[in-house]
């Protein structure tokens, strides 16, 4: 067991285990984004990081088809962030927050040795989406494209440059197709650790395995920090979740079909090296 999930599970209240904990109607979250943990500032602009700072967050709202209402952002200041990089980070973070109808009311600022972004999202959902709810025989798929963000990373540790508009930089949240299509969904969550990892939380979540239906190779299948959807839904569903995703220009991936079985891929965990016996 790793770091993080020996963590988690010291943890006993009832809320924990989704993107976020649904309270009544409303769903709360919170993400980190640390420097030279999840970015390197030679890497980013700081309009970048502010952007996907409260993207990554927002992801998780949306994971659990809640619309976001209001955030609250903890900032860590280095010496060398300047007056006007602050209302860069300030306006990154307020520009991309309005930008899904969320208002930012408040938080905390300290003094610190990196630039460290953590964001609570209050959000509100009718109907939330869990990761519990899948069965034998559901089929999974993810949206979008993988790879990208995987490929992008390697390269900046690599010395090299990368598009700005890279996926690594901005991730694409599926807001408008989980809307429409969560009636037809049995459970879903956002990719942050990887389509291997993720998968494997989602399967032992509900106590299942998979059969594959396609190849996914390593690229793909590792890539992490994508913010894509990982969702299961009936395969008499297929149809109408296949018309959403082209209502909404949302590419998607059928690749396996939930068994009763303890099969799982192969993965590393992103957050620790260190594995905690």
């Amino acid at each position: 067991m790793d770091s993080e999930h020996f963590l988690i599970n010291q943890l006993t209240s009832k809320y924990i285990g989704d993107d976020g904990a649904v309270i009544g109607n409303m769903v709360y979250s919170v993400d980190a984004f640390y420097e030279n943990i999840h970015f390197k500032r030679e890497w980013m602009t700081l309009e970048q990081i502010a952007k996907k700072a409260m993207l990554v967050n927002i992801s998780d709202a949306i994971a659990m088809n809640a619309i976001p209402q209001y955030a609250l952002v903890s900032i860590a200041i280095p010496k060398d962030i300047s007056r006007e990089d602050i209302l860069k980070l300030t306006d990154g973070l307020e520009e991309t927050a309005d930008n899904f109808g969320c208002e930012i009311i408040g938080g905390d600022t300290v003094g610190g040795d990196k630039l460290d972004i953590s964001i609570t999202i209050i959000s509100k959902s009718d109907n939330p989406l869990y990761r519990k709810g899948l069965k034998s025989g559901d089929l999974l798929a993810f949206t979008g494209n993988l790879g990208e963000s995987k490929r992008d990373l390697d390269r900046l540790f690599n010395g090299e440059k990368i598009d700005e508009n890279s996926r690594f930089f901005t991730p694409t949240l599926r807001d408008k197709f989980i809307y429409k299509s969560r009636n037809f969904l049995s459970s879903g969550m956002d990719i942050s650790d990887g389509l291997y990892c993720d998968t494997n939380k989602l399967l032992e979540y509900n106590n299942l395995g998979f059969n594959t239906l396609i190849d996914i190779n390593d690229n793909i299948g590792e890539s992490g920090e994508e913010y894509e959807m990982l969702i299961g839904f009936d395969k008499n569903n297929l149809n109408d979740v296949l018309k959403i995703s082209e209502d909404t220009m949302t590419p998607i991936t059928v690749f396996a079909e939930v068994a009763d079985n303890k099969r799982r891929f192969n993965c590393k965990s992103h957050h620790f090296n260190s594995e905690i016996i």
